[in-house]
C-alpha cells in the first residue's frame, strides 16, 4: 500500500513538472504553417536565433520563414505577456515594412499569429507576392 501510494505521489509530481515546464519553453519553439508554407522560428526567452545565411542580423528573439526561400521577417523585439500571449515587432529583411503581431498559445500544439497594427505579411509565391491572412494558424514542431 505504501509502495503504491509512493509511486503515485512520483508520478503526480513529474506531471507537474511536465506542465511547468511547457509553460516555461511556450515562446521557444518551431512553429509551422503548412497551408500557407511559412515557418516561426523563435526563442523570446534567451533570444539567441540567428538567422540562416543572414549573419547581419546577430541574435535575435526569431523570425517567420518562407519554406524553400531565403525571404524572412526578422522579430526585432518581442514581449512576453504570459505563458500565452506575446507581443512582437517585425520587419522585413528589406527593412521597408514592419509590424506589430500577437503570437497566442491556443494549447500545446497550437498558436495564432494575429496582425495588429503596420503592414501585412507578404512572402513569396511563385514568382509573385502572397499576401498572408491578418490571422492564421502555426503548429508546433516536436522536433
Amino acid at each position: 500500500m505504501t509502495k503504491k501510494f509512493i509511486l503515485l505521489i512520483m508520478v503526480a509530481l513529474a506531471a507537474l513538472n511536465i506542465t511547468a515546464q511547457n509553460e516555461q519553453d511556450s515562446f521557444r519553439a518551431y512553429l509551422y504553417s503548412n497551408e500557407y508554407n511559412v515557418y516561426l522560428r523563435i526563442n523570446f526567452y534567451d533570444q539567441d536565433i540567428e538567422v540562416p545565411g543572414q549573419p547581419l542580423y546577430g541574435q535575435l528573439p526569431g523570425y517567420l520563414g518562407k519554406k524553400n526561400n531565403p525571404f524572412c521577417w526578422v522579430i526585432v523585439s518581442c514581449k512576453v505577456e504570459n505563458e500565452k500571449n506575446a507581443e512582437m515587432q517585425l520587419i522585413n529583411d528589406y527593412g521597408s515594412e514592419d509590424l506589430t503581431a500577437t503570437l497566442t498559445r491556443q494549447n500545446d500544439s497550437i498558436y495564432v499569429l494575429k496582425q495588429k497594427s503596420g503592414s501585412n505579411i507578404k512572402v513569396p509565391n511563385k514568382g509573385k507576392w502572397m499576401k498572408l491572412p491578418n490571422t492564421f494558424e502555426l503548429k508546433r514542431s516536436r522536433k
